[in-house]
């Protein structure tokens, strides 16, 4: 039995063109002879739809262009696609249904729902009966299984589900597939391998799982579907964060051969995934131009990296916006990098603007002496016209701050947090300086001094981060043990820490969106409260 996988880059709520992007590969295998194509989890709607699930004309539009391909698809072929439907009650389901000449031939529905991170799936959907989803294809018994499906077979889950396939003989089936919508982490690939050898294990079956690829929002998915035989030998694995169709046969161990980024290479990894997140972050909001204030600072200097890999130099334009407490160097070390990068950059001084803004709100607020509304004064021009650039031209700016600054509010709301989206949010500091050195370490692609000079948000004379903050080692080790652990920070800052990670919710909750590379990322799958005593 030949089957067919498919991981595609859907686009939620276009309904009609994710159904023509399916279309084509459907027909990509029936010309390759495939008996059964498999697509991921929502692949006809898109993936995460949160609260659009409540609009039940999207429903009703996923089943009428279901109805369309069925009609449409070769007859040789079986397709297993991934969509919400209707359940008996009125709810939904999260379904895999399978069609084939012309007619939908059987609804499989999912059973686990995910409850914790960025997921509340039991929010919209009734739960499957695990015991009807095996399908009978050209004599072979398929147990259709979607995502949090599979992962009660993951050591770290296995408190938190009951076992939904005690009552299946085993014997019953003979191949296992998994639909599925799995962003990526930085440490997700070892978590899935681990969830997919261990259910191989428990069903001793060959065994298909088929991801998303794409970004949405703030979660990116990387794809990398998979084909494992009945000894948890990986056959084949699909491309990384990037479109693929790939083929198997379990009968004869026949699969298709990819070269992978080695998920050793952990930057090469987030490379790849930011780049994807802001790239379709952008053109999914129809957007095809970014900008970004370029400070001649390492968190700039990498968005700007990010941005001209995921969209071209002729699309990225970057604004320095010097002041008297700007050393000269930091603008030359940003000519320098544009220069390298091939994107353009305009200076607009601030200093003007700035010695206008201070005296008359020095005066009106009997400001005397130099404080931290000049020091955000000085943010704040610059978010100003920033943002002014955004009216002026089509174009969208990206957030430069880091997760580091964002957990301890080291960062200027309606100033550097303006944005539309945070590409580096969920990078500690530490791994800001790590992602800088790999882009350099063909050639002197960010200019050396960025990385190597002590870095300063310069809005007063002789102004270093560590003034203000612990040593980014230190700080980062409490970000990662609180925020990404659950663990209490330890030390000689773990009050001060506390406090400032409490006392800066407020301006987090209005920072824009933080691609999530993270086990927890700031955002959606971190809710703390504002007010808290």
């Amino acid at each position: 039995m030949q089957i067919a996988f498919s991981q595609i880059n859907s686009a939620l709520g276009d309904i009609k063109g994710n159904a023509e992007k399916i279309m084509l590969e459907i027909q990509r295998a029936a010309d390759l002879r495939a008996d059964l194509i498999v697509f991921p989890e929502f692949a006809l709607l898109g993936y995460l739809p949160e609260d659009l699930l409540d609009q039940h004309q999207y429903i009703r539009n996923c089943e009428k262009q279901l109805q369309s391909l069925a009609r449409k698809i070769p007859a040789n072929i079986h397709v297993l696609l991934g969509m919400p439907t209707f359940s008996k009650n009125g709810r939904l389901h999260n379904s895999a249904v399978h069609f084939s000449k012309g007619k939908v031939r059987k609804y499989c529905h999912k059973t686990l729902f995910p409850n914790y991170d960025v997921f509340d799936e039991a929010r919209y959907f009734e739960p499957g009966d695990p015991k009807k989803n095996i399908l009978r294809i050209k004599g072979k018994r398929i147990l259709v299984t979607i995502c949090e499906d599979l992962w009660l077979f993951h050591p770290r889950y296995k408190d938190r589900y009951p076992n939904i396939y005690k009552e299946i003989n085993k014997k019953d089936i003979d191949y296992v597939v998994n639909l599925s919508g799995s962003p990526y982490t930085k440490v997700k690939m070892q978590s899935r391998l681990k969830m997919l050898q261990e259910a191989n294990q428990y069903f001793k079956k060959p065994l298909l799982y088929v991801n998303l690829v794409g970004a949405q929002d703030s979660l990116i998915f990387d794809g990398r579907s998979m084909a494992l035989d009945k000894q948890a030998k990986i056959l084949t694995q699909s491309m990384a964060f990037q479109e693929d169709f790939n083929m198997v046969n379990f009968e004869t161990g026949e699969a298709g051969k990819r070269h992978h980024i080695n998920i050793k290479d952990t930057y090469a990894e987030i490379h790849k995934a930011l780049v994807l997140g802001v790239r379709d972050f952008i053109h999914k909001n129809s957007f095809a131009k970014v900008h970004l204030g370029l400070s001649g600072g390492i968190d700039s200097a990498l968005v700007a990296c990010l941005a001209v890999d995921a969209l071209g130099a002729a699309n990225v334009h970057c604004l320095a916006m010097p002041s008297q407490f700007n050393v000269p160097e930091s603008l030359d070390l940003a000519r320098v990098l544009c220069k390298n990068l091939g994107c353009s950059l305009q200076v607009i001084p601030i200093d003007d603007y700035y010695k206008s803004f201070s005296k008359n709100l020095s005066d009106a607020f009997e400001v005397k002496d130099f404080s931290l509304m000049h020091e955000n004064l000085q943010s704040r021009i610059r978010g100003l016209i920033l943002m002014a650039y955004s009216n002026a031209h089509p174009s969208m700016l990206l957030s430069t701050g880091n997760k580091s600054e964002l957990a301890v509010g080291y960062a200027t709301l309606y100033g550097d947090m303006n944005g539309g989206l945070a590409p580096i949010g969920d990078l500690l500091k530490t791994e800001v300086y790590a992602l800088s050195r790999w882009y350099n370490q063909d050639h002197e692609l960010i200019p050396q001094r960025i990385i190597d000079r002590p870095p300063s948000a310069e809005l007063r004379h002789d102004q270093r981060d560590q003034d203000s903050l612990p040593d980014y080692h230190v700080l980062d080790k409490m970000v990662e043990d609180y925020i990404c652990k659950d663990k209490k920070p330890r030390g000689e800052y773990k009050d001060w820490f506390l406090k400032q990670v409490k006392n800066s919710e407020f301006k987090r909750r209005q920072a824009p969106p933080t691609l999530k590379i993270s086990e927890r990322a700031f955002g959606r799958g971190r809710r703390y409260p504002i007010a808290l005593k």
